[in-house]
């Protein structure tokens, strides 16, 4: 039996589909954060009502019961995080920490003393920061550059004290820049293709040639599939798809697809994000 936290999301419900597919049981929670509309969120849970071996609960992990939550669990993907760089500074840092920090320690803590498989915690190449290094490697320096980078950061150093101290059998995957069906709208291919399409104007933050390590939604459902299979605890891996691409590119690729020319706006760069990302897999 698997709980998966943050179903309703891209990531998520992709798993949560996997898992059942696989023949795992699946309780899955969510508690439809406003980071975008409801609806979309509703959409990508509903091929997962519909099949068997799925049970929902809409509710917050700040608020739920969680012993009565993990009864019978075996394996916990928590993927509910509150998402974005760029919304993650000022006033908006209190939903940060909430969502990304104490709930990830409440949830640990929840797990004390039972008899948990594996704890997955979904993290982010964001912890890594401007790295002058690349490919960027698990042992790379850490130092993010953005609040949102900071409490991914400090979820996985609460993951990695619950292994130390409490036999909490945690992995954390850090994910990059993942991509696919039911991405989320203010994600980069999903907003240059509904622009370029609409005739719209795309905003780019910086000369294009900023690159990032995209990996495919099926790419890091199987991370996370590997992962809880893995004899590993106390580890740390990268998700990624191994090679980087400039935001140039990507528009470029897009437009000869769609056969359009994209209405392209460079602004300045948005404090918090990083030039490049490049995942080393090779652990």
């Amino acid at each position: 039996r698997s709980l998966v936290t943050g179903v309703a999301g891209f990531i998520g419900s992709h798993l949560a589909e996997r898992l059942i597919k696989e023949g795992h049981e699946v309780v899955g929670i969510d508690c439809f954060t406003d980071y975008y509309a409801r609806s979309i969120k509703e959409r990508n849970l509903k091929e997962l009502l519909q099949m068997s071996g799925f049970t929902f609960r809409e509710d917050n992990l700040l608020e739920v019961n969680l012993g009565n939550l993990l009864v019978g669990v075996d394996y916990i993907f928590h993927q509910a995080a509150q998402a974005g760089v760029r919304s993650s500074w000022g006033d908006e840092f209190e939903i940060y920490t909430s969502n990304n920090i104490l709930a990830t320690q409440k949830l640990l803590e929840a797990c004390k003393g039972l008899d948990i498989r594996r704890f997955i915690y979904a993290s982010s190449s964001s912890v890594y920061g401007d790295s002058e290094e690349l490919p960027l490697r698990e042992r790379s320096l850490l130092k993010p550059v953005s609040p949102y980078g900071v409490t991914k950061l400090a979820a996985e150093h609460l993951c990695y004290s619950y292994w130390k101290n409490y036999q909490v059998p945690v992995i954390a995957l850090r994910y990059f820049t993942v991509y696919g069906p039911r991405q989320r709208p203010d994600m980069a291919f999903h907003r240059f293709v509904r622009a370029i399409l609409d005739g719209g104007e795309i905003e780019i933050y910086g000369n294009g040639e900023q690159t990032r390590d995209f990996t495919f939604i099926s790419d890091a459902v199987s991370g996370n599939m590997l992962a809880m299979k893995s004899n590993a605890q106390g580890e740390i891996f990268n998700i990624g798809g191994g090679s980087r691409v400039s935001v140039n590119e990507v528009l470029d690729i897009i437009q000869n697809i769609a056969g359009k020319t994209a209405k392209i706006v460079y602004r300045d760069v948005q404090k918090g994000d990083v030039r490049h990302t490049l995942a080393d897999t090779n652990k």
